[in-house]
């Protein structure tokens, strides 16, 4: 019999008959680490216990302690015994498919009932005995005829067609939980008595179409979200309660910052407040990219087709654009253009205009530019997921030797504007070639090494994703983590070799010769209107007072107080603060309580006292009582705070 021999994490190498299994090696290190095992990591892919090894390589044993795996097989296998109980208890239900997701999983059924929130307690109830029963699970490949007629014999329809989407020479594998078998690539847990029964959750029920196509049965989908201990789950449940505070669909209603309605689907309405913080915004990020010596343009909405058909992306992107067709003055066919979806192939334009030299490298272009792309209605979410927004869009065009230094001066710059805005908990990934690329290995060296060396000399490590760059370039994302722990990716910067080359962009060097400039592709917001929602939501509404669209609301404590309300909110308004009068005939404590719900940071109530002193009582979102000031003090502490960050000293 053939040998195989496995390098362990320590650099110890062992040698084992080809087909021994990731459990039968656990069990040769320790009886204790057999006991513990859950998976194995062989050459950095996660596999089952079950499975035979034919081949050398590296390997690792995964307990609960293994974080990553362990979230994996908890849900992966959760997802498996949701599907049994769902079946054990309506035995006609048909299932689909069970993906491991953010925090949990979910589960797609055919059935005709909805699902309500007792049937998910019954779910539950029924999972939790699955779990007690403590099932073995096993694992064999089948032929893919003996798996078609198995999913036929036992009417489960999607499970056929899932059969014939798996590529040829794949394994179709099969899993069983107990009795309850299901068709999964795996890896999976060795029992059900491995999952903790008192770490998960059911947690809502939504609609979605069988593969996301609206033209195919429309199914039930049951999440969950599940961890390691009850701790854990306890944790992560108070962060939903949390976040269900903050939500900024909620926030928005209550600050009155915009609304959406039916018949413009994915488009924001912004009202006075929620533009007031649009611009501010805006106003910031254009003095930032000046000092960071961007120019800006601005470039069509409505682009004709053949400049997408040259730029990939009328073949690749066609789907997700809104076409406009026109009638053209005496013309024999329509003229087809599209809505723009993203502004690069436009500052590609801007670039070939004009004869440009290597002494104009780099280049730095930056554009807010209003960009239109088709999302599904089921993927709407808020101004977080939208068919409309601008993007903080910009394109540096340069030499490959200038990747490096514009790199480290992009993050230095995408540093100071998330400190700026309240997010110093933020990380860098560095996605490096897919398997299918264009370029010499000796050129992916180099542009991966150069934003590696970048990252490091701006002060920032970074996580490699192997594999996940685009075809013609690598690319860095900058992944923020907000006030209650959840992760938005937001930056990123691409290295773009190819459009540039599909679009005869071109500069002359040193050489007198014509050369292909590389094209970097960079955001530091993303877009607006989702960073806006991530604002709200970061600060549960209660926005720095630069940023805040009502900063003071001046409220009289009784009419006679009135003019002096005026003159107050004259003088705040002169120094530059968004201030307002309440001289309602209402009780202080009804106005106070009022403008604290729309978040309003700072309220001045002002009574016969104040009049009389030439003060003002200032009261501060969320802090409790308040505090008297003089007038000019109050004043010249409120501009102070109310200057953006990039305008002070």
């Amino acid at each position: 019999m053939s040998q195989i021999f496995l390098t362990f994490p320590d650099g110890s190498v062992r040698d084992y008959p080809a087909g021994t299994t990731a459990a039968q090696v656990a069990a040769s290190i320790a009886p204790s680490l057999a006991k513990n095992a859950i998976s194995a990591t062989l050459d950095g892919r996660h596999i089952d216990l079950a499975w035979p090894l034919t081949e050398n390589g590296s390997i690792a044993i995964n307990t609960m302690k293994d974080a990553a795996p362990a979230l994996e097989l908890i849900r992966h296998d959760l997802a498996h015994v949701m599907a049994r109980a769902v079946q054990e208890l309506w035995p006609d239900v048909k299932v689909t498919i069970g993906p491991v997701r953010d925090y949990g999983w979910f589960y797609d059924f055919d059935r005709e009932e909805p699902f309500t929130p007792d049937d998910l307690g019954a779910i539950e109830a029924r999972m939790k005995q699955i779990i007690a029963a403590r099932d073995p699970v096993r694992t064999e490949v089948w032929d893919r005829a003996r798996a078609i007629a198995h999913y036929e014999a036992a009417g489960e329809p999607f499970k056929v067609e899932l059969i014939h989407r798996i590529p040829e020479g794949e394994d179709v594998r099969m899993y069983w939980h107990g009795d309850w078998q299901d068709l999964c690539r795996g890896p999976h847990l060795q029992h059900t008595g491995q999952l903790p029964a008192d770490a998960f959750k059911l947690t809502h029920v939504a609609g979605a179409y069988w593969l996301g196509d609206n033209t195919r049965p429309m199914l039930q989908r049951i999440y969950g979200v599940a961890f390691r201990n009850r701790d854990e789950l306890k944790a992560h449940m108070t962060m939903l309660e949390e976040a269900a505070k903050r939500d900024h669909r909620k926030l928005g209603r209550e600050m009155d910052l915009f609304h959406m309605q039916e018949e413009a689907p994915g488009q924001v309405f912004w009202h006075p407040n929620g533009w007031t913080i649009y611009t501010t915004l805006q106003d910031y990020m254009r003095r930032q990219q000046k000092r960071g010596g961007y120019v800006e343009v601005n470039t069509p909405q409505v682009v004709n087709r053949k400049l997408w058909e040259a730029s990939g992306h009328w073949q690749n992107y066609q789907e997700n654009m809104f076409i406009v067709e026109v009638d053209e003055e005496h013309a024999r066919e329509k003229t087809v253009n599209a809505l723009k979806p993203m502004n690069c192939p436009c500052h590609v334009q801007i670039f070939n205009v004009g004869l440009k030299s290597y002494r104009d490298l780099p280049l730095r272009m930056a554009e807010f530019g209003s960009c239109n792309r088709y999302e599904p209605s089921g993927a709407l979410h808020g101004i977080m997921r939208v068919r409309g927004f601008t993007q903080d869009d910009a394109h540096i065009f340069c030499t490959e030797s200038q990747i490096e230094p514009e790199t480290r001066k992009f993050i230095e710059f995408l540093a100071r504007i998330y400190a700026d805005l309240g997010f110093d908990n933020w990380t860098v990934k560095l996605s490096t070639r897919p398997e299918k690329r264009i370029g010499s290995d000796e050129s992916w060296d180099r542009v991966e090494a150069a934003l590696g060396n970048a990252c490091r000399a701006a002060g920032y490590d970074f996580e490699v994703q192997e594999g996940e760059g685009a075809f013609y370039g690598p690319k860095l994302e900058f992944t923020l983590t907000d006030a209650i722990g959840r992760q938005w990716q937001c930056g990123t910067l691409q290295v773009d070799p190819n459009l540039p080359e599909r679009l005869d962009a071109e500069y002359v060097g040193e050489d007198g010769q014509k050369h292909r400039p590389v094209m970097l592709h960079r955001a530091v917001l993303g877009s607006f209107e989702r960073f806006i929602g991530m604002l709200i939501e970061n600060y549960a509404g209660k926005l720095p007072l630069w940023l805040a669209p009502r900063q003071v609301v001046v409220a009289s404590i009784v009419s006679d107080a009135d003019d002096y309300v005026r003159e107050v909110v004259a003088a705040l308004t002169a120094a530059g603060i968004r201030a307002e009068a309440d001289i309602r005939n209402e009780k202080i404590n009804y106005k106070v309580r009022e403008h604290s719900l729309q978040k309003v940071p700072v309220i001045m109530a002002v009574g016969m006292k104040e009049v009389a002193e030439r003060t003002v009582s200032i009261r501060r979102l969320d802090r409790q009582g308040s505090e008297s000031a003089a007038l000019d003090t109050a004043l010249e502490s409120l501009v102070a705070e109310g200057t953006p960050p990039d305008l002070r000293g």
